[in-house]
Parts: structure tokens; C-alpha cells; sequence
């Protein structure tokens, strides 16, 4: 059994200050977590506030929204896999939608992320997905295959087991329209086929894919009971602690 996986993907909000309070609110919604594992992606700057409050929480980590692939050097801005590591972080994004588009990160840079990411021993959070208009031109297969070929080129069949997958269509991603149960768990069950043939079956049914793209408590439920859904990627609806409580209950729920 493929341990389901929701992360909250915070972006550029809530300060330190604000990320405590989230955090007190958010343990007091949640209750007793057991069977899911939970990763808080918050700012930078938020980093050590919330490793601080989540070190007697086992199934809390938090992870990075980003990170650089070289080890130092003149990379103004950036921050290395030994930075996060020396916060205790636990995963990172990598290749997120925003980054590609906004900051050009290419399938290249993506590769180096997630290997260095494996080097160091953080856990890459590996995003992928079409937008609206290659969804439309029938490309999803296409652009699948070449995010996941490029992105997880020159890794071993030991290495896919440490990260997981984010499906996220760009064409859902805040913008309240999210894809069907069943038009989410075509693209997972496509990516497991595509990972099987990569690195074969046993390996790819161990990989876990989260769904990401306008995930609410009010579908949460839904994708959460598809075969090939491990999880979410949670963006706009984890800045609520309760919504995003809600969101693991409905997921809690989908196990049962």
C-alpha cells in the first residue's frame, strides 16, 4: 500500500509570525493523524519556525518550495540542498508550474534539481503537468512522457521509491476549476504506465502521484478514492488551516 501524501504548497504567503498561528490553529483542527502523511511547503522564512513547532509530530514535515541544483557558489538568491537540510526539511518542489513558466526552468533544470535533491537526501516533490491548450491539442501523453523522461533521466529504479509525483494541469491551478475524479486518475494511471515502462511495474507501483490543481474539502474526497491518487498538492485552500484540516479528513474518510 502506497502511503497517501498531502502537502500544502503556501507559495508567497504568511510570514513566520503568521505561520505560528496557522500552525496552532491548524493542530487543533486536525486531531490524531495516522494513516496519511502530511507536508507543510511554506516560504523560506518560515522554514525553522514550523520544523520548531512539528519536531514531536510525526506525521507533519515540512518541506521547500525550491531549492538550487549546485552545492555553493555565486547563485545570488538561491539556497542550496545542504541549507534546507541543515533546517531539517524533508521535500522539495521541484519544477513546479510557476517556476517553469514564470522563471523558465526547463526539463533540464528539473533533472539537476531532483538529483541533487536525491544526493543530499531530500525527498523532490517532481511536478508535471499540460496546460490548457496542449490538453486540448491531444498532448497530454506527449508532454507527460517528455516531463517524466527529462525529469527523471539518469536515475535508477532505487531512486523513484524517494520521489514523489505532483500531476498538476496547469489549466486547474487556481483557477477553481479542477479536473474530474476520473480525468485526474487517467493522467495518474498514465504516468504509472509511463514510470513502468521507464523503470518497470514494481517500481512504478511503489511511486506515489498526488493530484494537484484547485484540490478543496468539497472534491477532496472524490480524487482521494481514485486507485492511482496518492494524495494532493494543496495551493490556495491550505492557507486555511481549517480548510485544510477538512481536506484531511475527506482523505481520512476515502481510506475507510
Amino acid at each position: 500500500m502506497r502511503k497517501k501524501i498531502l502537502a500544502a504548497n503556501w507559495k508567497m504567503n504568511l510570514t513566520h509570525t503568521e505561520a505560528e498561528a496557522y500552525f496552532v490553529t491548524f493542530l487543533s483542527e486536525i486531531g490524531q493523524v495516522n494513516d496519511l502523511e502530511v507536508v507543510i511547503i511554506p516560504p523560506f522564512t518560515a522554514i525553522s519556525a514550523l520544523v520548531t513547532a512539528s519536531e514531536k509530530i510525526p506525521a507533519i514535515r515540512i518541506g521547500a518550495q525550491n531549492m538550487h541544483w549546485e552545492k555553493s557558489g555565486a547563485f545570488t538568491g538561491e539556497v542550496s540542498a545542504a541549507m534546507l537540510r541543515a533546517h531539517y526539511v524533508k521535500y522539495v518542489l521541484v519544477g513546479h508550474s510557476e517556476r517553469r513558466m514564470m522563471f523558465g526552468e526547463t526539463d533540464e533544470i528539473v533533472n539537476r534539481k531532483v538529483g541533487a535533491a536525491l544526493h543530499a537526501g531530500l525527498r523532490p516533490i517532481l511536478c508535471l503537468g499540460e496546460t490548457l491548450q496542449e490538453r486540448d491539442g491531444g498532448r497530454v501523453e506527449e508532454v507527460l512522457r517528455r516531463q517524466l523522461g527529462k525529469g527523471l533521466e539518469g536515475l535508477a529504479p532505487r531512486d523513484l521509491p524517494e520521489i514523489v509525483i505532483a500531476y498538476e494541469p496547469c489549466w486547474a491551478i487556481g483557477t477553481g476549476r479542477s479536473a474530474t475524479p476520473a480525468e485526474a486518475e487517467q493522467s495518474h494511471a498514465l504516468i504509472r504506465a509511463i514510470l513502468s515502462e521507464l523503470f518497470g511495474k514494481p517500481t512504478a507501483d511503489r511511486v506515489r502521484i498526488q493530484y494537484g490543481g484547485s484540490v478543496r474539502p468539497e472534491n477532496a474526497e472524490d480524487l482521494m478514492r481514485q486507485k492511482n491518487i496518492d494524495g494532493a498538492l494543496v495551493g490556495g485552500a491550505s492557507l486555511d488551516p481549517r480548510s485544510f484540516a477538512r481536506i484531511i479528513w475527506r482523505t481520512e474518510a476515502a481510506l475507510t
